[in-house]
């Protein structure tokens, strides 16, 4: 937990025109409401997995994704939860379905591993949103 949150001040540190890129940064600003309770799910959903909360995690699948994932492969998802963390960055999408980047991080015997991926999130009624796809 320190290494990432050293890792994250060094960010914030940098200067805008260290982290220029060769290409202009995608400028998707989405006005729909929807986008902050998507991007709230997706966050409590990716806290159940950090802390082995498979009660709350399960709370937050689509009905989709219950059906059609084996349940040992969803308790393993949530098992064994020392030592992780999480990364989500800014997502994409539309009214309805939003998508958001994330980063795994797990610490085994001091060694840091990321596991790049995104959790994809459908509204299932008013101001209610469930995971899609898992990560």
């Amino acid at each position: 937990m320190k290494i990432l949150l050293a890792a994250c001040l060094f960010f914030l540190t940098v200067p805008v025109w260290a982290r220029s890129h060769s290409h202009p940064a995608r400028q998707e600003n989405p006005s729909d409401p929807g986008y902050v309770f998507a991007l709230t799910a997706a966050n409590h959903f990716l806290h159940a997995w950090q802390t082995g909360d498979l009660e709350s995690g399960m709370v937050l699948l689509s009905d989709s994704v219950r059906h059609t994932q084996n349940a040992d492969k969803l308790e393993l998802f949530f098992s064994n939860a020392t030592d992780r963390a999480f990364e989500i960055t800014r997502g994409h999408g539309h009214h309805g379905l939003y998508s958001f980047p994330i980063v795994l991080v797990t610490l085994r015997r001091s060694q840091v591993t990321r596991r790049f991926s995104e959790i994809t999130l459908v509204e299932t009624g008013k101001n209610d949103w469930a995971v899609d796809k898992l990560p």
